[in-house]
């Protein structure tokens, strides 16, 4: 039997791929995992400082005060000086966990999976933007018009990080549909949706009350209300894409992880839209939008492995 193969291209069996020792620890899997949970986790970090008025409790960047990296005594913004550096300090973080990531990818994979390898250089250059974003968005003084990129990037990591963890646990070779054509399409129709609520939210965050600094109150200057109901409309959008997914994966043979997925991202869509009612209805307390913020994290998370589930390398 005789095999083609694009010149150029790695090929590997499952036995090529250089596993380590049995009964070790596999640091690769270990830093996807880091990688996941820091990125959620600067998420929550991120809507702490806003939602506590921290936003300029460093008010310069790259130095937290003139002349200064850390907090001084002397600077006047009290605890949110702390609540603001201690934000910043998760980026070196995920720095440090992205470029362990690559390491070790190239350590291990990089004769059988370059491919994979190359993938793994995303979450180091996105969190070193990250940075710069960040930057911006003090020198900006807190204009959402920065402030918005900042968090969808964030979640763009979410879901690369999810995508990684997917994407190691299967080879390179070309993706087969593993899901009827039009349930495919319908998971990618769903996720298309999904990234216009993520971006309607954070015009709904820019127009809402929580700026980021009680002194500092740039906003997009949309009608709140008004912005909140178009924002609730993409999400019943999402929910009816969502409810049809669920349903045909039971009417049709469909992977059992594809069902599980989507049986998921519908629940958790559900009790995001009923946190989102309430903090709308209750004023937007800190408490509600920080549950909010968390939800969105793992929304990116089940929503990508929504997608990826539908096909099999």
């Amino acid at each position: 039997m005789s095999t083609s193969t694009t010149p150029g291209t790695p090929t590997h069996s499952p036995a090529d791929v250089v596993a380590p020792p049995r009964g070790a620890r596999d640091w690769l899997w270990i830093a996807l995992i880091a990688n996941l949970v820091g990125n959620i986790a600067i998420i929550l970090t991120g809507g702490l400082v806003r939602l506590t008025g921290s936003g300029l409790g460093c008010p310069t960047w790259p130095e937290c005060t003139p002349g200064s990296l850390v907090p001084t005594g002397a600077q006047t913004q009290g605890f949110h000086k702390f609540i603001e550096f201690g934000n910043r300090m998760i980026t070196p973080v995920l720095v440090v966990v992205a470029l362990a990531l690559l390491v070790l990818a190239a350590a291990r994979h990089w004769r059988s999976r370059r491919r994979f390898v190359l993938e793994c250089a995303v979450p180091l250059f996105f969190v070193l933007v990250q940075a710069v974003v960040g930057g911006i968005i003090v020198l900006a003084k807190l204009d959402p018009k920065t402030v918005s990129p900042h968090f969808l990037i964030s979640l763009f990591l979410v879901a690369n990080a999810t995508y990684l963890l997917y994407r190691y646990r299967e080879g390179d070779g070309p993706a087969t549909r593993v899901v009827p054509t039009v349930l495919q399409r319908l998971a990618w129709a769903a996720a298309a949706v999904g990234g216009v609520v993520c971006v309607l939210g954070t015009a709904v965050t820019g127009s809402g009350p929580h700026s980021g600094d009680k002194y500092e109150n740039l906003r997009f200057g949309f009608d709140p209300h008004a912005t909140s109901w178009l924002h609730a409309d993409s999400v019943m959008l999402f929910l009816g894409l969502s409810v049809a997914l669920v349903v045909a994966s039971r009417l049709v043979p469909v992977p059992a992880p594809f069902r599980r997925a989507w049986d998921w991202t519908l629940a958790l869509s559900l009790l995001q839209g009923l946190i989102g009612y309430v903090q709308y209805f209750t004023g937007r307390p800190v408490a509600v939008v920080a549950v909010h913020l968390l939800m969105s994290a793992l929304f990116t998370v089940l929503l990508t492995q929504g997608v990826l589930t539908a096909r099999r390398r």
